[in-house]
């Protein structure tokens, strides 16, 4: 069910909130959760796993309805991903959630080792991805793409909204083999549903088309793209976004593509840090095929971020609508 975020004025955001919905955007609650129930009901195999965060990964709306199905392992990362291995080996499809710095900085050696090495069918879902909380370096995930990128056998996603994350649980499913996926958690906006859009894994697409500028993007970047787009419409610039919701393995095909397009500046957007990134990935992906373009970044620094309220956060690392469309206007003169 839609809903709307409180539009009331808000003073001050505390570090402590993780939504990125912009006032009165419209949301949808726990989109994870209620997609995964209905994977579960479909697939008996499907288990539910966490570590003592079955509520901040809306893994207890999966709880609740399935209750023998879901396992809480409390503060204990490692043996949370070593028990989905084991569930695993014998037949079951864990779903495992996570903050995705628990998960890639505190479990990488047991993943690598109990997962990703045998190729098992576990689908790790992590809250918390890139700068989406004001908790500092603890809590943000900025380098999770870049190292999940490097491990064998696994997939890696980055979900842009409520529609790819719903569109995103069943076709993980059918996938066999490890994938690593971040998660907007709580009311998550609902962008794509204007677009005609259908996730399919390995897939990029194209939201709107644009003569000047192509924006190439995952995660939130997509919806601060579409705002940008938005913006810069206004200024006569015309803005083509490509949301690239699976990072590994890239659609190349789908890259070059459109970034051979003569005329276009291609800018990376991407909620992580310039390192080893989607905008490594598309970069190389372009050295390699031969494509000359001008080629600009929207990421986070390569640094530890501060702690802080959202907005200000985004302002000061140049991820927000408002800094975005600034600075491409200013690579396009």
């Amino acid at each position: 069910m839609n809903s709307v975020v409180d539009k009331k004025p808000r003073l001050k955001t505390s570090a402590m909130i993780a939504s990125i919905a912009g006032e009165g955007q419209v949301t949808r609650s726990a989109p994870f959760g209620h997609a995964l129930v209905e994977l579960a009901r479909a697939k008996t195999n499907v288990i539910g796993m966490t570590a003592d965060l079955g509520k901040y990964t809306d893994l207890h709306v999966f709880a609740k309805e399935f209750p023998d199905r879901y396992y809480q392992m409390g503060m204990a990362e490692q043996l949370l991903m070593g028990a989905a291995a084991g569930f695993a080996h014998e037949g079951a499809q864990p779903f495992v959630t996570t903050y995705a710095v628990f998960a890639t900085r505190r479990a990488y050696d047991f993943i690598h080792q109990t997962i990703a090495e045998d190729n098992l069918d576990v689908k790790i879902i992590c809250a918390l991805p890139g700068l989406t909380t004001g908790y500092g370096p603890s809590h943000q995930a900025a380098e999770d793409l870049a190292l999940m990128r490097a491990m064998p056998n696994m997939t890696v996603i980055d979900p842009c909204d409520a529609l790819d994350i719903e569109q995103m649980v069943p076709a993980i499913a059918a996938h066999k083999g490890p994938v690593y996926a971040r998660l907007l958690r709580g009311n998550v906006p609902a962008v794509l549903d204007e677009y005609n859009y259908k996730f399919e894994l390995g897939k990029a697409k194209m939201l709107r088309d644009g003569n000047d500028v192509l924006i190439i993007s995952s995660g939130i970047m997509t919806m601060r793209a579409l705002e940008t787009a938005k913006a810069l419409a206004s200024d006569k610039v015309d803005v083509a976004v490509l949301h690239v919701p699976t990072i590994k393995p890239l659609d190349t095909e789908t890259i070059i593509r459109e970034s051979k397009r003569t005329g276009r500046m291609v800018v990376v957007a991407e909620n992580h840090t310039v390192i080893g990134g989607l905008g490594e990935a598309v970069a190389t992906t372009l050295l390699s095929a031969g494509v000359s373009c001008t080629f600009k970044q929207v990421a986070l620094p390569d640094e530890f971020l501060d702690a802080g309220a959202l907005p200000t956060l985004h302002d000061r690392y140049g991820i927000s609508t408002n800094v975005m469309a600034a600075n491409i206007k200013q690579w396009l003169t």
